[in-house]
């Protein structure tokens, strides 16, 4: 591809210079809390973990106990996406579906490797869209499973062609109306939406100081739990399942917070769920 075509489909992805911002951030990310820990099994994530850890990865050796602490996170960052994966409803290996802000890759892979389905990863980082490129291709699944330099809120797939699309904590970086409409035209009537994200409570008003330490962090803007039931209802997305998920992640910060890896945002996260500013949501809805 040439400089001026590569210049161009830069200029069609990212739109806005937040979304350039955020493309940059992304791109020049290489946080240990990702890396380290999708070395362990070569499967990367971009997003948190669920369940208790188990306490013994504290005890023993110290030399080893590191170690240990980033193979326990990364158990609890895969049970999250399995997690995630057991709400998409029946998938066949005929359906196609759609990992939107899909990272380094570590969801689609399992999908494809449960399902035996074909799936497709969009992420506006170019970055990590070669990563996981290089994953599928070391698997010798590229056949099935794919990722592109795409916008989310315009991926340029066919109407109707999903059978499933999930986002998993990627949701903050968009208008969340103008990506559910583009979801509702990509579903199949009867496709099934899966979202996993942390969420402002409306119920204690503005967003508290440890969710905005959050926004700032990432480059993001969280959403409060009310906008997402809005924004399905108004593009024919039903939820089916919501599953509050806060008190299931808190070891994995707990944990985190207490690793070499740490990046300084643990206590926020911590404190905002804890008070209960910020919720951690699992939300699976139909297409009608």
């Amino acid at each position: 591809m040439s400089v001026t075509e590569t210049e161009n489909t830069v200029t069609s992805v990212l739109r806005t210079a937040y979304q350039k911002s955020v493309a940059n951030y992304w791109n020049a990310e290489k946080n240990d809390v990702n890396l380290k820990l999708g070395e362990i099994d070569d499967l990367y994530h971009h997003h948190y973990g669920l369940g208790d850890y188990d306490p013994s990865v504290l005890e023993g050796s110290a030399e080893t106990r590191e170690q240990r602490m980033i193979e326990e996170m990364h158990r609890l960052e895969t049970a999250q996406a399995d997690v995630l994966l057991d709400h998409l409803g029946e998938i066949r290996p005929e359906h196609r579906l759609l990992d939107a802000g899909s990272g380094r890759g570590g969801t689609s892979i399992m999908a494809n490797a449960r399902f035996g389905c074909s799936v497709d990863g969009v992420s506006i980082s170019q970055q990590q869209v070669s990563f996981a490129n290089e994953q599928a291709s070391r698997r010798g699944i590229t056949d099935k499973v794919g990722f592109h330099f795409r916008n989310m809120l315009g991926t340029g797939f066919d109407t109707g062609s999903r059978r499933a699309i999930w986002t998993n904590e990627t949701t903050m970086y968009v208008d969340l109306f103008e990506l559910y409409g583009e979801f509702a035209r990509l579903l199949e009537y009867g496709g099934r939406y899966v979202c996993i994200t942390g969420c402002s409570n409306d119920v204690q008003g503005l967003r508290s100081k440890a969710v905005s330490k959050i926004d700032e962090h990432y480059t993001c803007n969280i959403h409060s739990r009310s906008e997402y039931f809005k924004a399905l209802s108004a593009n024919g997305l039903v939820p089916i399942n919501v599953v509050d998920l806060t008190a299931a992640t808190i070891p994995y910060w707990e944990l985190r917070a207490r690793s070499e890896v740490a990046t300084g945002i643990e206590e926020a996260f911590l404190t905002a769920y804890k008070e209960g500013s910020f919720h951690y949501l699992l939300i699976a809805a139909d297409r009608i």
